[in-house]
């Protein structure tokens, strides 16, 4: 009996160290695999790798700033204004206006963003929104709405509006710099 006790005992103890590898193992693998993904969202949230490329541009705009006597100082910030990520910022709520009662189209109701490189233009849009929505609704409330029902009405209407916000912004702050208008929401009824 004493023979059969030593047996069972060498083989309830077998089995104890393979699950024991085994919980190592599985240990290891989720290790790896929590390292990993660390390394994979810091790589595309742009932490790691990639990085030297945009270091650069940036000493070369903060060197342009300090130079700008030369003719070469005025060309490296619009290359790297180039290369710096476009922001959005939108214009909320939505802006609505009345046309005259002849047109069949009685409101239009537009939703818009504007886009620029520079986070202190993105700013001075922020701070300065209600004048821009009072040129934006007296531009917009001037329109035709037939004209307005076109492709080409619309893009026109884009370009009138950039030029708008940047009059609003030239006049209120003596600077402009956005870059385009997007129409997120456009309707007509």
């Amino acid at each position: 009996m004493a023979k059969e006790d030593l047996d069972l005992d060498v083989e309830a103890s077998a089995p104890a160290k393979k699950s024991g590898k085994l919980k190592w193992i599985i240990v290891g693998v989720a290790g790896l695999l929590l390292v990993g993904a660390t390394v994979g969202v810091l790589y595309f949230a742009g932490v790691i790798g990639g990085g030297g490329e945009s270091d650069p541009a940036a000493a070369e705009a903060a060197g342009a700033e300090h130079d700008e006597g030369s003719k070469d100082a005025k060309k490296k910030p619009a290359v790297a204004s180039a290369k710096a990520p476009i922001i959005y910022q939108s214009m909320e709520p939505p802006l609505i206006v009345n046309f005259d009662g002849s047109a069949n189209v009685r409101f239009m109701q537009v939703t818009l963003q504007v886009a620029s490189r520079d986070a202190a233009v993105i700013e001075m849009v922020k701070e300065h929104t209600p004048a821009i929505r009072n040129g934006l609704l007296m531009l917009y409330s001037s329109q035709d709405p037939t004209v307005l029902s076109t492709r080409q009405g619309k893009e026109t209407l884009l370009k009138q509006s950039l030029d708008e916000v940047n009059r609003v912004l030239k006049e209120q702050t003596g600077a402009s710099g956005v870059e385009s208008v997007y129409f997120t929401g456009f309707v007509m009824q």
